[in-house]
């Protein structure tokens, strides 16, 4: 086949490990959020895309719709907050948390007004694309996600749908049906061998394995990614021991959203990114969480991997079918799954 040509093969190998570094991030959220609070995260493609929006409209001197819905998110965060306070009779916590928001919610509203016109560098940009984006995966988090902690998987599985449904319904509003592409990072080619590569593709590529080495770093020598493996492992044990299921769902999130940010910022010079891209994005980094079960982060990545690169090869050789080739290598996966897993009742901690 073509694909195999010595000249050809080298650089879709390159671009489909390029994608498949993206999709190896999102398919270790996916795996660290179903791990740690039992949520298969649908939505983990709308971080993807708020991340690329979000920059996307910073660079054009825009006051990025991120800014509303992180708003809307710390209103009703602070008023669930309250009313816990109120139901124990706390009234002086709950009117510190309202004004709390009510300030914090002020200062973020004038801040972006006043720098986004300003058209700061790119490394200012991406930094307040970080700060607008991650914060929505913890009040995300706190407004649907903690409420229903103790509900089943498939109850947790319908609310992470609805999410979905909401949030693309409001990345439409917010950022409008045109999709979007941000400017790449680095500019210029780089010969490796016969292959020829972007600046871009090798600059994913190596973010991308140093956030998979900050995230080895982080839960193998700091206390908050020990106690997020530990409620992994058993979360019953890990409440024994004093781990708060709430802190830890909160951690999460907050890693989730900025994982996502990032591999949104990373894949949008290379992709056209509209207000409904995430379901696709995120599907194929579930592919990748599929393959390590859900559990293995190694697996995941390499599964992640594996897709990106099925994907770059389909595309050059069937490319009306590219998606279609994706998605059914999820079939056989599921029945292998389904064959060696141990099947245990859900509430079996």
């Amino acid at each position: 086949m073509q694909i195999f040509d010595p000249s050809i093969f080298p650089i879709l190998a390159a671009d489909g490990l390029t994608n498949g570094a993206v999709y190896a991030l999102l398919s270790l959220a996916l795996v660290l959020v179903f791990a740690v609070t039992r949520v298969i995260f649908v939505p983990m493609g709308e971080f993807v895309v708020f991340g690329t929006l979000t920059l996307a409209a910073l660079q054009l001197g825009k006051v990025p719709g991120t800014v509303t819905l992180l708003l809307i998110l710390l209103g009703l965060a602070a008023a669930l907050e309250a009313a816990r306070h109120l139901r124990r009779g706390h009234v002086t916590p709950a009117a510190l948390t309202v004004g709390g928001a009510a300030l914090l919610g002020a200062v973020l509203w004038g801040a972006a007004h006043w720098i986004a016109p300003l058209k700061p560098p790119l490394p200012v940009q991406v930094l307040l694309t970080l700060l607008l984006v991650a914060p929505l995966g913890p009040l995300l988090y706190r407004t649907v996600f903690q409420p229903l902690q103790n509900a089943t998987v498939l109850v947790l599985l319908i609310a992470s749908v609805a999410l979905h449904l909401v949030l693309t319904g409001l990345a439409l509003v917010f950022f409008g049906p045109e999709g979007s592409r941000t400017p790449p990072f680095a500019q210029g080619t780089v010969a490796l061998g016969q292959v020829t590569l972007t600046w871009q593709s090798l600059l994913v590529i190596l973010v991308s394995a140093v956030l998979m080495l900050a995230l080895y770093v982080f839960f193998e020598r700091t206390m908050p990614g020990k106690a997020l493996r530990a409620t992994a492992v058993n979360r019953l044990g890990a409440r024994l021991v004093g781990i708060s299921p709430t802190s830890a769902g909160t951690l999460t999130f907050t890693l989730a959203a900025l994982i996502g940010a990032l591999g949104g910022m990373l894949i949008g010079p290379s992709v056209a990114m509209t207000y409904d891209s995430g379901f696709l994005i995120g599907l194929k980094g579930f592919v990748g969480a599929i393959i390590g079960g859900l559990v293995s982060y190694p697996l995941a990545a390499a599964g992640a991997l594996l897709v990106g690169l099925i994907e770059s090869f389909a595309s050059f050789s069937l490319s009306g079918w590219k998606e279609v080739i994706v998605f059914t290598l999820i079939l056989p996966v599921l029945l292998w799954r389904s064959v060696i897993t141990r099947h245990a009742p859900e509430d079996e901690e």
